[in-house]
């Protein structure tokens, strides 16, 4: 493979990768992009040509909040201080690369679903400047409440125990509030909400429609414009069986995998 693309990178808390994963994290070294994966453990089964690097390169994880949360969670932190160290783009595993990123383009996110709120599944920001800032403050130094909250989620988060830490109690009270609501919030503050692609470009599918990918009586592709450069699986919010059983024949999932030789079978939730 030709790897001259910008570089991407991603977080694996855990010791397999789905099927899924494997065929997205591979999905961007077809396009051309270098791919390094930061792990906790020992991961069995990384796609060939994926650099496999410890994620305390970029931030030591604490697995007893990740316990009391998901393995996702402090994917949320881990990103911007990943981008501001590599400059690379964030992939979220989960995130197949239809097209290859543009080469000069500082500021790559987008929207999604049906709310206008946007996602932070595929990002790039600059690696300095007051969104960074803003982003890391906030993770480094939690507030007793995010500021966007009102007082419903608030009366929520105060029945928690106390002595739970705050990022749990924050994270059971909202779970995406460490992930979408806090970028949006942020990039609104900054102003580079502005900046956002629109949702077809990474998010063509609306996470609610996620089971498309599964249907082979399904037109995934007609949701893809030709502004489309990938194309989020949204794997957290697949059903059980999805995650358990392989792709039925046909299916974008199937067409996917048999395209970029993955064996589904073999890579199986348990």
């Amino acid at each position: 493979m030709n790897l001259t693309r910008r570089p991407v990178a991603s977080l694996w808390i855990g010791e397999t990768l789905h099927y899924l994963n494997q065929l997205c994290l591979k999905s961007h070294l077809v396009q051309g992009h270098p791919v390094t994966l930061y792990c906790t453990d020992t991961v069995r089964n990384v796609p060939a040509g994926v650099e496999v690097r410890p994620a305390s390169e970029i931030m030591e994880i604490n697995r007893d909040i990740v316990a009391e949360t998901s393995a996702s969670f402090l994917s949320n932190v881990f990103r911007y201080k990943m981008i501001q160290k590599t400059g690379a783009i964030w992939i979220d595993c989960d995130a197949f690369c239809h097209r290859p990123f543009p080469e000069d383009q500082e500021h790559i996110y987008a929207g999604h679903g049906m709310r206008g709120a946007l996602n932070c599944g595929v990002v790039a920001i600059p690696q300095t400047g007051r969104l960074m800032d803003e982003l890391l403050n906030y993770y480094d130094n939690l507030p007793d409440y995010p500021a966007w909250w009102g007082n419903k989620q608030k009366r929520k988060m105060d029945k928690l125990p106390s002595s739970l830490p705050k990022a749990v109690r924050i994270y059971q009270t909202e779970r995406t509030a460490f992930g979408p609501q806090a970028f949006t919030h942020f990039a609104q503050k900054t102003g580079d909400f502005e900046k956002a692609m629109p949702p077809e470009t990474l998010y063509p599918v609306p996470f609610q429609l996620n089971d498309v990918f599964y249907d082979p009586h399904c037109n995934v592709e007609g949701h893809f414009t030709d502004r489309t450069l990938s194309v989020h699986l949204y794997t957290n919010g697949t059903r059980p069986w999805w995650r358990k059983n392989a792709p039925l024949k046909g299916s974008y999932a199937d067409r996917m995998c048999e395209k970029l030789e993955i064996d589904p079978s073999a890579a199986l939730e348990e």
